[in-house]
């Protein structure tokens, strides 16, 4: 592993930036209608309970990433299984995300550059950026944090400005009952994005205040998933149900409708902006976390000689996964969620947790 250290100001920023990635981009908790900000205020509770698993493991191996206390948990044969699953997974999960960015911009802006084209100049910009090490990363994040929030507060105002707003499409609250909003739930917000911290459990070892890693990462939890929440009651309040659920981009289709004083309009660029900073950050960490994984596994003592190739594998698996945007969706709801999110997320985590208790139950776990 890199010897690289961080402190809890940007483990927090990175979580954050990570967790609304992709979040924002496409219309989470649709399957709500306009319950979807309850059912996205679920997830974030629900993540951070889920979050406390991978804390408590993190207390029981303080120095060591998922990949390597796999192995001290369950033996050395099935650890390493296990651990290999996991970085196909991580690579797998950054693929999704890269061709989520692609396909937007591709849609959009770019309309007859191919995919391709798209996806290779970020994957390329994304292995420079890791081969300069996780804290130029971290630091980064840091810069970046304040102009997203300044992107923020700025689009927020002119949609308010422009009149958009109408609360009205939020109400009835629960008019189908809590069927649905669990339903969305269990299928969509619980996993994506607040499941998905999963991969800081390969970076927690680098934080040089240990005793600050629950504060960084719920705080970090918290704050995107009120940020996610307030996104989908204005996309809802200015869209309505119908538009809302149908728009595979909603945030960039409420921010296309700005239209104040007869010249401000046509802003899409903020929201593009965006894009490119939270998907380059997101497939960033999963990509490092996979890079990271496979050189602990294998025994790599330089893990940018894995850079290259793992990048690449991860540019061609985002072009080839799907033929179509519908069906990269359709397979991430039916799915990715069942059979990838849930056991990697949440099934093997809870069932390593036991397992470390019962193998730890005479020492003492630190820090505390």
């Amino acid at each position: 592993m890199e010897k690289a250290k961080i402190n809890a100001s940007q483990l927090f920023v990175l979580v954050v930036l990570y967790e609304m990635g992709s979040a924002i981009l496409v219309g989470m908790g649709a399957g709500a209608g306009q319950d979807a900000w309850i059912s996205i205020l679920l997830g974030m509770t629900a993540g951070v309970l889920l979050f406390f698993v991978y804390y408590r493991l993190f207390l029981y191996y303080p120095d060591l990433p998922l990949t390597s206390y796999i192995q001290k948990i369950t033996g050395k044969w099935i650890g390493r299984l296990i651990a290999i699953l996991y970085i196909v997974y991580f690579i797998y999960d950054a693929s999704r995300v890269l061709r989520d960015f692609g396909e937007l911009l591709t849609t959009t802006i770019y309309t007859s550059t191919p995919l391709f084209v798209i996806n290779t100049l970020m994957i390329l910009t994304i292995i420079y950026a890791i081969h300069k090490g996780f804290e130029v990363l971290a630091r980064v994040g840091e810069i970046y944090f304040a102009i997203i929030y300044i992107l923020a507060i700025g689009g927020f105002s002119l949609i308010l400005f422009s009149g958009l707003i109408h609360f009205e499409n939020i109400l009835p609250i629960l008019e189908n009952g809590w069927k649905p909003v669990i339903k969305t739930f269990l299928r969509e917000t619980f996993t994506f994005p607040f499941g998905e911290m999963i991969v800081f459990t390969m970076v927690l070892p680098f934080l040089n205040e240990p005793k600050k890693v629950k504060m960084a990462c719920i705080g970090g939890i918290l704050l995107s998933g009120i940020n996610i929440a307030i996104t989908a009651v204005i996309n809802i309040a200015a869209l309505g149900t119908d538009l809302f659920v149908r728009s595979n981009f909603p945030l960039l289709t409420t921010i296309g409708k700005i239209q104040l004083a007869n010249f401000i309009e046509r802003l899409d660029v903020l929201f593009m902006l965006y894009l490119v900073i939270g998907g380059f950050f997101k497939i960033a960490i999963y990509y490092y976390v996979a890079v990271a994984g496979a050189a602990d596994i294998f025994n790599f003592k330089n893990q940018r000689k894995l850079g290259f190739p793992i990048g690449v594998l991860v540019l061609f698996s985002s072009v080839t996964i799907a033929t179509s945007y519908a069906e990269h969706i359709k397979e991430g709801l039916n799915v990715v969620t069942i059979y990838l999110h849930w056991p990697f997320q949440i099934i093997i985590p809870c069932i390593l947790l036991i397992l470390a208790f019962f193998r730890n139950r005479k020492k003492k776990s630190s820090p505390s």
